[in-house]
C-alpha cells in the first residue's frame, strides 16, 4: 500500500516506528480515572487551587438539591458554602433513591466533571437525616 503511494507522491513521509510510552504513574491513572485529560502540557499550578486561582474541593461537600427533573435524570444542586449551582445527573447517585431528589432535599456530593469537561458533582448522596435534639 504505501509503496503505490510512494509512485504516486515521490515526496511522500512514511512514519517510522514509534516510540514506547512511558510508564503511567500513579497520580497519571488517577487522572485518567476522573477523565481528566494529559496535564503535561498544561502551566504548574499551586496545589489545591484551580486555573482561575480559587481554592480547589477536595472530599465530600453538603449542599442542597435546588431543581431535579426527573422525567431528564438530571439537576442542580446548591453548594452550603455558596458559589454556582452544580450540575449532576441520576447516573451518580450513589445512595439513596431518585424519588427523593426533591428541591431542599440535603446532601453530600464530590465534584468531577461531565462528559464534557464542565464542572458536575461526580458523586451524590442522600445526607444522613440529623435527629434534633
Amino acid at each position: 500500500m504505501f509503496e503505490e503511494a510512494k509512485k504516486r507522491n515521490p515526496d511522500l513521509k512514511i512514519p517510522g516506528p514509534t516510540a514506547p510510552v512511558a510508564e503511567l504513574t500513579e497520580a497519571d491513572l488517577a487522572l485518567v480515572k476522573q477523565g481528566v485529560g494529559d496535564k503535561s502540557s498544561r502551566p504548574a499550578q499551586a496545589a489545591g487551587t484551580t486555573e482561575a486561582g480559587e481554592e480547589a474541593p477536595t472530599g465530600e461537600q453538603p449542599g442542597s438539591v435546588v431543581t431535579y427533573f426527573e422525567a431528564k435524570g438530571f439537576g442542580f444542586l446548591r453548594p452550603d458554602d455558596g458559589g454556582r449551582d452544580i450540575f449532576f445527573h441520576v447516573s451518580r447517585l450513589v445512595e439513596g433513591l431518585a424519588t427523593d431528589l426533591k428541591p431542599g432535599t440535603r446532601v453530600l456530593y464530590e465534584l468531577g466533571m461531565d462528559r464534557t469537561g464542565k464542572m458536575a458533582a461526580s458523586s451524590v448522596r442522600i445526607a444522613p437525616v440529623v435527629p434534633a435534639k
